[in-house]
């Protein structure tokens, strides 16, 4: 006898339907059952490095390795450059600058931008939370540039993530004790260099929209900054972006709004060729994005709010394992 399948249960609650606390045990598990199982090993965080214990070394590549780091003794015995690869410090300390302008509320799928970054600052955090390592932050919002100093422990980061989650969205800040020029990616980053004295890990998690060009062939205001972070630290900027911020659909009269001016206008998506000039329009401005990231020398992680982030971050990490392993495997098999 054939049993009827019984109907389908209320669909799981969205991460953006829970309240705040229950926000965070849902993050907090997702981490450690998904990510800190797929990415075992308490010290090897994020990215390979930064340390100061030889583990070995790898051929140099220009444009993303620092002179200083050369292995000359290898360079000298093989006759082509190489670079010394180290293990991460055991107490590592990692500065967070996470961008909470309006442009970050914006969001067409299971999360919106804002959301979906605190998402990354939570997998940064549980992941690098190990004994002795200190996590700090510093949020970019309209209110003001907000500093937490550098603490280890759970109960740290929970803090943190709160403040996050409970942060004013725009037009809910307080006018009277508000900065009158809100500030920018560039005083941001500016921030997260005088406070960060000891080498460590820099996570810049934004849009990277503030004060990009209209031409794609300029550089971003903020790359310069960037750089001079990424020549003390190790930098990972996370990229955060929406779908329709890629394209357009196709559902008549439609009222864009400039999140962090406000201005408004009329657009008519059912223009095909309009569509096709706003895809050709993002995607130049993504690829000015990450030739600006590559150029500063940081390492870069695109999140999107339509994608599953902790497979993104998994995905993310094994590649820049496996571009730091194979150089020491192709060795291994000439030797």
């Amino acid at each position: 006898m054939r049993r009827r399948p019984l109907p389908p249960g209320p669909a799981e609650p969205g991460l953006a339907d829970l309240a705040p606390d229950q926000r965070l045990r849902r993050l907090e598990l997702t981490v450690t059952r998904r990510l800190d199982g797929l990415l075992h090993g308490q010290h090897r965080g994020l990215l390979p490095g930064p340390g100061s214990e030889i583990a070995g070394s790898r051929e140099y590549r220009p444009g993303e390795d620092e002179v200083r780091r050369m292995d000359w003794a290898v360079t000298a015995r093989t006759t082509v450059p190489h670079v010394r690869v180290v293990d991460a410090d055991r107490e590592l300390t990692t500065w967070l600058l996470v961008d909470a302008s309006p442009s970050m509320e914006y969001g067409t799928a299971a999360l919106d931008k804002r959301e979906l970054a605190v998402a990354a600052v939570a997998a940064v955090g549980f992941l690098t939370a190990g004994a002795g390592n200190r996590l700090g932050a510093q949020v970019l919002g309209p209110d003001g540039l907000r500093r937490f100093p550098p603490r280890s422990g759970r109960t740290h980061l929970l803090a943190l993530l709160r403040a996050l989650l409970a942060a004013p969205r725009a037009g809910g800040y307080d006018e009277e004790t508000a900065p009158l020029v809100p500030p920018t990616l560039i005083d941001g980053l500016d921030g997260v260099q005088r406070v960060a004295n000891r080498r460590g890990l820099v996570v810049v998690v934004s849009d990277f929209l503030d004060g990009l060009p209209d031409d794609p062939a300029d550089a971003p205001p903020w790359e310069a900054a960037l750089r001079r972070l990424a020549v003390r630290h190790q930098v990972l900027a996370v990229e955060v972006t929406d779908p329709r911020e890629l394209e357009l659909p196709d559902v008549g009269l439609i009222t864009l709004v400039d999140p962090e001016t406000g201005r408004r206008r009329e657009v008519w998506t059912g223009d095909g060729a309009l569509r096709q000039r706003y895809a050709e329009a993002a995607a130049a401005q993504r690829d000015q994005v990450r030739h600006a990231l590559r150029r500063s020398g940081a390492t870069h992680l695109a999140l999107r709010t339509d994608r599953d982030w902790s497979a993104d971050i998994v995905r993310h990490v094994h590649a820049q394992r496996r571009l730091v392993a194979a150089p020491a495997a192709a060795r291994g098999g000439a030797a």
